[in-house]
């Protein structure tokens, strides 16, 4: 490493050895617990991803049976050249670009996605590489285990309001800000370089979380692009080596300055050449039909039509008694023909039926789009033009169909509530609940300030009163279709764009 050791010294600042001695010890334990396979050769194959691979044409990095390297280029040059679109790249000619993922919630999953589909509208033919899928190797176990942890305080957060005010929104907006807690997680990531043995050292990579972009970094791969999800400058986030990317002015400032990421000292900055404001991950489907889109949900809400809601439940399932609390003050504008709602629990089956026995007559009036893709994107594409009344439960056990759904269903909803995830990036009017960890706040507030989204929704009732004012003053609606636009035309919504082409370019 040029650097010397990652867990020593971030981007010239020189960590402490207590906590460099805490770094090796969790690395040493993790090796304990799931087994040391440094030594180990892994090769990799790729085959075609469910629901999404024809859509994007991505295709999937998994376990080969085989003692044979793979070759990733000779794989790429194999496939059908994607079709030429209006952000193709001269001489892409379907060219790999690899995105290195992992399942943590959904938002991670979602990024990635924008990734490939911006890759593919580009040119190149990208690959999934999801480091948590691979079960046999010590990269994936570490990986499941932390993201097990995280999932469980993200629904315990939820259900406990002293866990969440005095350890979970602490750790999540000043835990994970700190320098030291990425001197534990660089060190963890040497655990994860075996899977990249098969992988071209230049190859253009995308990591959509922190850990896939170290691993890469410490595997010595040179065109590493680290996509930073958060609004929300943290340590957790760097991945020295790679180029940083962030979606946000605001964060743009705070990373160059590792703001806060140390209370005791005043930090060496981040050199510029390692971060870059790219504007919001999309997916090029959503992109270049948000003017057609805005287009027709004007014509929705200002001519009389139901407004149509889309909530989407997150990966960790949390914060079902708001989303009940939604649904009830919902359901008399849906009977009354003032509202359309639509509802995508992801691959959370249990949590649809929660809901459906927590609100009274949810179940008499809402049609089940279970395990049917197909006949979801159908309902979606039909939407963009027709009809649309009632209520619509979405869900699917396929993962990619899980998340995907919400992307179908974006173009054609006029109103998407959710927490300041992800979504708060997307080109689509929003109402903002209530947050899940610390760090997401800061997505609320981008959404407000561009005006495409509401600031957040603390309490529920004050969720509620936004609802009745957005149905009775569908002024508020077209208003955020307006600042769509006008967020569009200067490029705040081409981040995933750039980003695959910083990949593909490198240093």
């Amino acid at each position: 490493m040029a650097n010397g050791d990652r867990a020593k010294n971030i981007f010239g600042n020189e960590i402490d050895s207590k906590t460099y001695r805490k770094a090796q010890t969790k690395k040493a334990s993790y090796q304990k617990q799931f087994g040391d396979d440094s030594t180990a050769v892994y090769h990799l194959a790729a085959q075609d991803l469910p629901v999404i691979g024809d859509r994007l044409g991505v295709r999937n990095l998994v376990a080969s049976t085989s003692d044979e390297a793979f070759d990733l280029i000779a794989d790429a040059h194999a496939q059908q050249t994607p079709a030429t679109t209006s952000r193709t790249v001269d001489g892409a000619n379907g060219a790999p670009v690899v995105v290195g993922n992992i399942r943590m919630g959904f938002g991670h999953y979602r990024i990635s996605m924008a990734m490939a589909s911006a890759a593919h509208a580009m040119g190149y033919t990208p690959y999934w590489f999801d480091l948590a899928s691979f079960d046999q190797t010590t990269c994936s176990k570490v990986i499941a285990h932390q993201n097990d942890l995280y999932s469980m305080g993200s629904r315990l957060s939820q259900k406990v309001g002293l866990f969440n005010s005095l350890y979970w929104e602490p750790l999540n907006s000043e835990g994970f800000r700190k320098l030291t807690y990425n001197s534990i997680d660089q060190k963890n990531a040497e655990l994860y370089t075996p899977l990249f043995r098969d992988l071209p050292k230049d190859v253009p990579y995308v990591g959509t979380h922190v850990w896939p972009a170290q691993g890469a970094v410490h595997a010595g791969l040179t065109h590493v692009v680290n996509a930073i999800p958060d609004n929300w400058p943290m340590a957790l986030h760097l991945a020295e080596g790679s180029i940083h990317t962030v979606q946000t002015p605001s964060a743009y400032l705070g990373y160059h300055q590792l703001r806060g990421m140390d209370p005791k000292r005043q930090l060496k900055p981040m050199p510029m050449e390692d971060l870059f404001y790219t504007g919001h991950y999309v997916d090029h489907e959503l992109v270049c039909n948000i003017e057609q889109d805005c287009a027709a949900r004007r014509n929705r809400v200002l001519g009389g039509g139901p407004v149509r809601w889309l909530i989407s439940v997150g990966g960790a399932g949390a914060q079902q008694d708001l989303f009940a609390a939604i649904i009830e003050r919902l359901l008399p504008y849906v009977r009354t023909g003032q509202a359309t709602l639509l509802v995508n629990v992801g691959d959370h089956a249990n949590v649809w039926e929660a809901l459906e026995k927590q609100v009274a007559g949810l179940s008499s009036i809402a049609e089940r789009h279970f395990n049917d893709f197909a006949g979801t994107a159908a309902l979606a594409n039909d939407a963009l033009e027709g009809e649309l009344a009632g209520v619509h439960a979405f869900c699917d056990s396929n993962i990619f169909a899980a998340v995907y759904s919400s992307n179908l269903l974006m173009r054609c909803c006029d109103v998407l509530v959710t927490k300041p995830s992800e979504f708060s990036f997307y080109p689509v009017p929003k109402l903002m609940i209530h947050r899940v960890g610390g760090h997401e706040a800061w997505g609320a507030i981008r959404a407000a300030e561009i005006g495409d989204g509401t600031y957040e929704m603390d309490k529920t009732e004050e969720a509620l009163a936004m609802i009745d004012s957005m149905q009775y003053d569908r002024e508020l609606i077209a208003f955020m279709c307006d600042n769509i636009e006008a967020a569009n035309k200067i490029g705040t919504y081409d981040g995933a764009y750039k980003v695959i082409d910083l990949a593909v370019r490198g240093r």
